[in-house]
């Protein structure tokens, strides 16, 4: 039997609905579309090669998009969207906007999702140091409850055994 799938509209939502405090003070909620497909294809290019330069050892301050190009890239991200953004919002958050609208594009609502939850601080996603020891301690606990340690070797040879009446050092002549 052949798999049913449902129509792509009916579970994928097409755009994403940011909620954003404007320069007036009113919070708005502003509608980014996904971008053709054309244009997704050129934002992912684009983030790929500038994640191949930054793993690549690209210095911090090398600029990997010229202000045109990031420009283009966040026009490309925003859509329709783009002109009514820029109209309401300082730079910091028109960037953080469309940066999360890249993250989207290119990854998944729940990336984008934590993208704009942090900010867009790096270190903000990442999780901390104790929910990282407590995902690595469960499961070490866990595996070690379950395994049995091997028996150590029991060839005879041990460190500064005696042999001949010599210890384990080296036997000057």
């Amino acid at each position: 039997m052949a798999a049913q799938f449902e129509a792509l509209g009916d579970f994928l939502d097409d755009w994403l609905e940011l909620p954003v405090r404007c320069k007036d003070g009113q919070t708005r909620i502003f509608k980014v579309p996904s971008p053709p497909a054309e244009d997704g294809l050129r934002i992912d290019q684009v983030t790929t090669m500038a994640a191949r330069l930054a793993l690549g050892g690209a210095p911090a301050d090398e600029e990997i998009l010229n202000d045109d190009e990031e420009k283009d890239l966040f026009r490309l991200a925003l859509g329709d969207a783009y002109d009514e953004i820029i109209s309401h919002v300082a730079w910091t958050r028109f960037r953080h906007i469309a940066m999360t609208a890249v993250v989207w594009i290119t990854s998944s609502r729940e990336n984008a999702a934590a993208y704009w939850a942090a900010g867009g601080d790096p270190s903000l996603l990442a999780p901390n140091r104790q929910v990282r020891r407590s995902q690595t301690n469960g499961a070490s606990a866990s595996a070690a409850a379950n395994t049995t340690r091997s028996r150590g070797s029991t060839s005879g040879t041990k460190a500064g055994s005696r042999r001949n009446g010599r210890s384990g050092k080296a036997h000057r002549r």
